[in-house]
């Protein structure tokens, strides 16, 4: 069976900064069998080999945004072609550097998936747009509009 997995970050007492764990919680709630989903506070090498190990990767973040400013939609790993393996070579993740800090970011833990378990999977990465990082759980408009885009966004990934 094929796994995707989709990991939504984020601190959730921080109001718009945890959009990503409530996108990962609805993705949740859709029950498909080929999906896990993950809400965690944030990334940590330990993601590296769940990742390693799924067919694609969909991270989703929020990011602090403008008024004017929209949900973001990064595509970070290519599927392989049909001509080359379902890895990463120099001069792609590995020459970023394993920088993993307090926070890390989606495309080191692909670097770290390359350099420990020899496989990147094909990975996403989408980011709500947030202009509330106050204490509190509650979304602004802006946000809770990009949790529907990116829910539509990622509903869009998974039928391609």
């Amino acid at each position: 069976m094929t796994e995707i997995l989709v990991i939504g970050y984020g601190n959730t007492l921080r109001s718009d900064d945890g959009a990503g764990q409530r996108v990962a919680e609805l993705v949740t709630e859709w029950k498909l069998p080929n999906v896990r989903s993950l809400p965690v506070h944030q990334l940590t090498p330990e993601l590296a080999e769940p990742i390693s190990q799924a067919e694609l990767v969909i991270f989703v973040d929020a990011y602090p945004a403008t008024s004017e400013q929209s949900l973001q939609a990064h595509q970070l790993c290519a599927p392989p072609s049909p001509h080359t393996p379902h890895t990463l070579e120099r001069g792609g993740f590995e020459s970023q550097g394993l920088n993993i800090g307090h926070t890390g970011e989606p495309r080191s833990l692909l670097a770290l998936s390359q350099f420990v378990y020899k496989n990147v999977p094909p990975s996403w990465w989408i980011l709500i747009p947030a202009v509330n990082f106050e204490f509190g759980e509650n979304f602004s408009s802006q946000t809770s509009q990009g949790i529907t885009d990116a829910l539509a966004q990622i509903q869009q990934i998974l039928v391609k």
